[in-house]
């Protein structure tokens, strides 16, 4: 699995990027890789208008808003069950 943090590094994407990574050691997802995408061209390749955003294996699953935990993880969990 593979989870992107869309945004320039301001503070909203940072507290995203640590929610996110929460998440994915709670669920022991030891396999899932986090990254961070900061560049615009990349962000804007997924038609993201507003930072911060999360993509889940290719796939917008939030953006222009910093998501609570609990929403995080159901994003999470549902690309699982896929």
């Amino acid at each position: 699995m593979k989870l992107e943090i869309l945004g320039s590094g301001c503070a909203n994407c940072q507290k995203l990027k640590a929610i996110t990574d929460d998440v994915v050691s709670e669920l022991g997802l030891s396999d899932a890789e986090v990254v961070k995408v900061e560049d615009y061209p990349k962000i804007v390749a997924y038609g993201v208008m507003s930072t911060p955003a999360l993509v889940i294996d290719g796939k917008v699953v939030v953006s222009g808003k910093v998501p609570s935990k609990a929403e995080v993880t159901s994003f999470v969990t549902t690309a699982l069950a896929r």
